[in-house]
């Protein structure tokens, strides 16, 4: 944006308008089963977008094959529905591209995880200023019910109908192993914690990876409501704050202890108290990994930040200095010179 004398502007010279969900909400018929999660994640994500303090046009929401692919046609910003398991391909280029615009990657399971599971691991790997969305309802929705690479052991799909042998790819140990610097977990809905986390997500330079336990409640209804009901949920999940004891339960008498080299589930009020549990550290990148092996029944579910490192440099931010830097050291070179120059060999 620049002044009418041409210079840059400041950001005091910038007026920017107030916007409402409703402004992110495009004239599209939102075309998702009644009653699928992915309605709740998609208010609080045009909740969430008023509160980042930019313009429409600043945002690109990009997608890939499924039903939550369906979510740039409903998003009142720039998008693109990709292709099957790319999608954080063209979110790398489009951020490289153009660095001022607020990429948002939204996809499932089967799209991030199964043809997409490359691209994912490398957009994560690489630090790339995108926030990642991805909707687990542990199954392939739009294709009509086939086991997807978060299914649990024995799962009875139209693809598997002895019940799935294969072990669940469990989403937020690949993104600390792809070492994405910032992991998180929600549940479709709690927009209100939602909102928080894609808060977070928005601000931090890097990576943002979200998981969201998302509700197909045609071909997979009821996979999270352990988790997410609130008859249950007390029980089931704990909530990591950053500096907090890690404290679950209804009535808030049980914790999460580590003890002899692994973390284990303590009763509080007895031989134990609060100070015995373990304090949540989101910078602690081994305290996070034991945290995503924490399943229910065993142990209740981490939800919230479970890793945050903002000190690593931004992919797009670092080739963008790379650049600056080579065109620096080669002032006065041209296309053609490159193309003539010394390195050039003869054929024949």
């Amino acid at each position: 944006m620049t002044t009418e004398n041409g210079n840059p502007a400041k950001d005091a010279d910038v007026q920017l308008p107030t916007l409402k969900a409703k402004d992110f909400t495009t004239d599209q018929d939102v075309r998702w089963c009644p009653g699928c999660g992915d309605y709740a994640v998609l208010a609080a994500v045009r909740k969430t977008l008023p509160t980042l303090g930019r313009n429409k046009e600043d945002f690109v929401f990009v997608s890939g094959i499924g039903c939550a692919a369906r979510f740039p046609y409903y998003m009142e910003t720039y998008g693109m529905h990709s292709i099957h398991g790319r999608a954080p391909a063209f979110a790398t280029g489009i951020k490289i591209a153009n660095p001022e615009l607020d990429v948002w990657l939204v996809s499932g399971d089967g799209d991030l995880l199964s043809i997409g599971g490359n691209h994912t691991l490398h957009i994560m790997r690489r630090n790339v200023d995108v926030n990642i969305i991805l909707l687990n309802n542990r199954i392939y929705g739009l294709t009509k019910g086939q086991y997807s690479p978060t299914s649990e052991r024995g799962k009875v799909t139209k693809s598997t109908p002895d019940g799935s042998i294969d072990s669940p790819l469990n989403p937020l140990s690949l993104a600390l192993g792809a070492d994405s610097t910032f992991v998180a977990r929600g549940i479709d809905i709690d927009a209100k914690h939602l909102t928080v986390l894609m808060q977070r997500g928005a601000a931090h330079r890097g990576t943002a990876f979200i998981e969201v336990y998302q509700d197909c409640n045609i071909f997979n209804h009821q996979a999270w409501f352990y988790a997410s009901q609130k008859e249950s949920r007390p029980e089931t999940t704990v909530e990591c704050v950053h500096g907090e004891p890690l404290v679950f339960g209804a009535e808030g008498d049980k914790g999460i202890r580590f003890h002899d080299g692994g973390l284990e589930v303590i009763q509080l009020g007895g031989e134990y108290t609060v100070e015995d549990c373990m304090v949540h550290d989101e910078r602690n990148r081994l305290q996070a990994w034991m945290l995503t092996r924490m399943h229910y029944p065993e142990f209740p579910e981490p939800l919230g930040v479970l890793y945050c490192d903002p000190d690593v440099p931004a992919y797009d931010a670092a080739l963008q200095e790379q650049v600056a830097h080579a065109r620096e050291q080669r002032k006065g070179q041209d296309l053609a010179g490159l193309v003539q120059g010394k390195e050039t060999w003869d054929v024949g």
